[in-house]
């Protein structure tokens, strides 16, 4: 992949991405709106939260930092590669439907697993439910992922980044249907969120046909091929068990706080914004890149393709963490406030956005971080890392819980965040030149942190002038967008400005400088 088809790849996924999550927060506004804080609304969400889980686990966060590198790698060297990717297909179906009907037996345990506050009142009841009807999810969007990883490293971005604003879609159909015909809210919920599933693996796997990988199911067979798979898999699944026993630590304190699951979901699907158009767009077309560059041996390549992704993604993401932390009360105000959603869960669920805006920009560079790991087939290293993350999250959530309440939540998730980028970051100097930064991106890292700086401020500024127009009912919208389209033009004054930004980086892209 060429520079130029770096970035091109980076803006396709980020608008599909960004498009997929401004559908997912209208879907999250919706449940506020119909649902509130309540025991369906938690309930719900720790079901939803439940093949999610197991996604990251089994997909996206271990299997396929293993089977996109030596995808890539086969697709490069036309070393059969659908032979390779029918096998791995297939084997992770077997695994997956297994771990399925194992779920719906022990639902109960796997509730309180995830909240064990939900003892002995509705919400166990309701989430025991709920996650059995939802759970079959994960057996079609682990597969969904895989495809998604083997359009990816054909360079085909587009169905697979477009396949969750189908499942938001439907999702907001579901709801709007209920709602219509008097249905149950959550039982609708519920039942569409498979449904989903399903949509989204038939759209990349027609893809992936017309790629030329309409990839079959055939006996799972452990050849050599798998035994390497799961060989530099096996790291990768335990670091995401790691990262998983992060979000269990944040929910359980959450679930003993009446509303706080709620409070810390809201604010995390809103802070996903940024991270998912910024980081997890970079993270999914770095890795290929790098993977291929490796093989071919362009370390200068590599090098520059790491750079401009680094800076690429802090560019966007420091403003935006300056944002959500100074901005974060009329965000959740006027984004959340109606229906269910009182004016008592605003200032809690700011809180939280507010913390986690903290660690935006952390969480964006470990997705451009760990490519570099991933793409040299290294997945003990982050492990070890991620292991240590683990450790600062419970000390922290479990910690602080007593003193400062559900915030103890987001505030561990932030302080792990900044401990996992920063040994990634001290790790890849075992990687010599080809991980260095170079000069353009020591020069412009602190124009980004001044110019967010004075963005901030002039977003601050623009909060009095209109903070009566913002809890407002009539006026309350336009002064938001005052604030977001006042900030991003400040941000891009400033930008130019210090020397942040040049007009020519549109023009060149991420073309390699001579």
């Amino acid at each position: 992949m060429q520079p130029i088809r770096l970035i091109r790849g980076f803006l396709s996924v980020g608008a599909w991405t960004l498009a997929s999550r401004i559908v997912g927060f209208v879907r999250d506004v919706m449940i506020a709106a119909y649902l509130g804080t309540g025991p369906i609304a938690q309930a719900y969400i720790v079901a939803f939260t439940l093949p999610n889980m197991f996604r990251r686990f089994f997909a996206e966060g271990a299997f396929n930092t293993a089977f996109v590198p030596m995808f890539a790698k086969r697709l490069e060297s036309n070393d059969n590669p659908r032979g390779f990717a029918e096998e791995a297909f297939s084997g992770l179906f077997t695994v997956v439907l297994a771990v399925s009907l194992i779920a719906h037996l022990v639902m109960p345990w796997l509730v309180l697993m995830q909240a064990a506050g939900f003892q002995g009142d509705e919400r166990f009841e309701l989430a025991v439910i709920y996650g059995r009807i939802c759970f079959p999810y994960i057996l079609f969007i682990s597969l969904t992922a895989l495809l998604s990883g083997l359009l990816n490293a054909g360079g085909r971005f587009m169905a697979a980044a477009a396949a969750p604003v189908l499942m938001n879609l439907i999702l907001i159909a579901a709801m709007l249907l209920a709602d219509w015909r008097g249905w149950d809210m959550g039982l609708a919920m519920a039942w569409s969120t498979p449904v989903s599933g399903l949509a989204q693996l038939f759209t990349v796997w027609w893809a992936a046909r017309r790629m030329g990988f309409p990839l079959r199911l055939r006996r799972p067979r452990l050849s050599p091929d798998m035994r390497r798979l799961l060989a530099i898999a096996a790291p990768a699944v335990l670091a995401g068990g790691v990262v998983q026993v992060n979000l269990l630590v944040g929910r359980q304190v959450g679930s003993f706080f009446d509303g706080a699951i709620a409070w810390l979901t809201n604010a995390d699907r809103l802070y996903q914004l940024p991270l998912g158009v910024v980081g997890i767009a970079i993270g999914i077309v770095l890795l290929p890149d790098i993977s291929r560059r490796l093989k071919a041996g362009d370390t200068d390549g590599g090098r520059h393709a790491y750079n401009r992704a680094a800076e690429f993604a802090l560019f966007l993401t420091v403003p935006a963490a300056v944002a959500l932390v100074v901005a974060a009360e009329p965000l959740i105000s006027v984004l959340f406030q109606r229906g269910a959603f009182l004016a008592a869960d605003v200032g809690p669920t700011a809180l939280a956005l507010a913390i986690y805006g903290l660690g935006l920009p952390a969480f964006v560079l470990q997705k451009v971080l760990q490519p570099l790991y991933f793409a040299r087939e290294d997945t003990r290293t982050p492990f070890r890392f991620a292991i240590w993350s683990m450790i600062v999250n419970a000390v922290a959530a479990l910690g602080l819980a007593p003193f400062i309440g559900f915030s103890a939540a987001a505030l561990g998730t932030t302080i792990a965040g900044w401990t996992m980028a920063a040994q990634l970051w001290r790790g890849t100097r075992a990687f010599g030149e080809a991980t260095q930064l170079d000069a353009r991106f020591r020069h412009r890292l602190p124009r980004i942190c001044a110019a967010s700086v004075v963005m901030g401020a002039v977003i601050w500024g623009l909060m009095l002038v209109f903070e009566e127009a913002l809890h407002t009912p009539g006026t309350r919208y336009l002064a938001l967008a005052a604030l977001v389209f006042g900030g991003i033009a400040t941000y891009g004054a400033a930008a130019m400005a210090l020397g942040a930004f040049r007009p020519s980086d549109l023009r060149a892209g991420f073309r390699r400088q001579r």
